[in-house]
This record gives C-alpha cells, sequence and structure tokens, in this order.
C-alpha cells in the first residue's frame, strides 16, 4: 500500500479507541486504515465501468475456497453500493485467495500499527467482534457487515457493535471482568503513545466508574439495553459514536 495513502487514511480520528473511559490517544492511525491494510487493494482500485469487469467480478465470487453471498444480497445487507462491493471484495481476494482471514494474519497486520505497545489482546477482541459466526475466520461477509456498521451504521448500530465487542464471551451480558479486559488490551496496545501518562490502577478506576453507571439495577452485569440507554444519555460516550461519522 503506498505510504503517503496509508497516511493520509490513518491521519483521521479513532472513533474505535475514542470511548469514554479511554486516554486521550496521542495517535493518527484509525480504526478504517487498520481494517483496510488488511486488504490494500481494496483502497487502491476504482471501481471499472467495463461490463466485463462486472461479469469477472461474479464469476470470481465462485471461485474462492469460501463463497461469499451475491453482490446483490450484501448490497441490501449492508449500505455500500454495488460498486463500492466490488472494490472491496478484488482487494479481499488478492489478499486473501482462501476467501477468509484467520486471528494470526489479523493480529499481526494490526501490530504492525502499535509498534509502542502490544495489540495482540485488542486485535484477539476485535476479531471475534468481527468473527459474527464465531469459527474462527472472518469472511468477505463479516468483513462488510462489520465494515457498514462502524462506517456507515447509526448510532444504534455502532452502539449495538460496541457492545459485542465488550461482550467477550457472547452471553449477552458485559461483565466487570470483560469490560476491564477490554480496557487492559487498549491499554496495552497503545503503550506509552498516551496523554497523560497512565498509571497501573488508571484502567480498573475507570472501569468502575463507568461501570457504576451503566449497571442501574446492580445486579454485577450491563445489558444491552442498559449499555445503549447509558450511552445515549451520555454526552461524552455520544460525541466518540459522532466521530465515526468523519469517514469517507
Amino acid at each position: 500500500m503506498d505510504a503517503k495513502r496509508v497516511e493520509t487514511i490513518s491521519a483521521r480520528v479513532d472513533a474505535a479507541v475514542s470511548s469514554p473511559g479511554y486516554p486521550q490517544i496521542v495517535h493518527k492511525r484509525g480504526v478504517r486504515a487498520r481494517l483496510m491494510r488488511l486488504f490494500p487493494c481494496s483502497t487502491a482500485k476504482k471501481p471499472s465501468s467495463s461490463n466485463q469487469s462486472n461479469v469477472e467480478d461474479e464469476l470470481e465470487l465462485s471461485a474462492v475456497r469460501h463463497r461469499p453471498e451475491g453482490l446483490e444480497q450484501l448490497e441490501a445487507q449492508t449500505r455500500f453500493s454495488r460498486k463500492e462491493l466490488q472494490i472491496l471484495y478484488r482487494g479481499f481476494k488478492n489478499e486473501c485467495p482462501s476467501g477468509v482471514v484467520n486471528e494470526e494474519t489479523f493480529k499481526d497486520i494490526y501490530s504492525q500499527f502499535f509498534p509502542q505497545g502490544d495489540a495482540s489482546t485488542y486485535a484477539h477482541f476485535l476479531f471475534n467482534a468481527f468473527d459474527t459466526d464465531h469459527n474462527g475466520s472472518v469472511s468477505f461477509e463479516d468483513f462488510v457487515m462489520g465494515l457498514s456498521i462502524l462506517l456507515r451504521g447509526t448510532i444504534q448500530d455502532k452502539l449495538n457493535w460496541a457492545f459485542n465487542l465488550y461482550d467477550i464471551n457472547k452471553d449477552g451480558y458485559i461483565t466487570k471482568e470483560e469490560m476491564l479486559d477490554i480496557m487492559k488490551a487498549i491499554y496495552d496496545m497503545m503503550g506509552k503513545c498516551t496523554y497523560p501518562v497512565l498509571k497501573e490502577e488508571t484502567p480498573r478506576q475507570h472501569v468502575e466508574v463507568f461501570f457504576q453507571k451503566m449497571d442501574k439495577n446492580k445486579d454485577g452485569v450491563v445489558t444491552i439495553d442498559e449499555f445503549i440507554d447509558c450511552c445515549q444519555n451520555d454526552e461524552n460516550i455520544m460525541r466518540s459514536m459522532h466521530l465515526f461519522e468523519n469517514v469517507l
């Protein structure tokens, strides 16, 4: 991927780690740059107007080991146009001939954007959020469905996606331990690239405050309704969600 293009994309605000309780992050590489870096050709090519090219795209959808859904179905399920899906698929196919991305590849590329810290744990959690059918791999469908939410979804869509990220064991609830695991993973990933410099106990302190606000009935877990209600009524949280709009 052209270095200048990477830097341009990466300069956008990273909404994924701008959620409440997070430190002010002193870095410029956004979640979109890191996701698209998995498939560099997807930002490098413009859609062809040639009918032959469109036919080839359709035929190639059935050529990989994992066959994604048809473009028409994905167009209906996402907020991407047919041409945008064709661009994304070309990049995905070139980088992932098997039709899927495994976790190790995801971790290796993601970690390149955080050389000052350890991104492996957070990349693991992020990978699981994209791996919606929990089979250990991210397919083209998984990728574009998640990307559609992060880039063009409603606030409700994004909050649902964020809840899924924090709900590590996917049981429909967020525990204080799960929230702490995510928070620690983010701090480990950022390393020394935070302001102000964080103390070791800072993640736990942030989680205590944040969890108390969300767990309204004090039963020790946060439901999706509690999560969404708290986020929508908290100005700081909503501000972080609106940062997702500054894309594309």
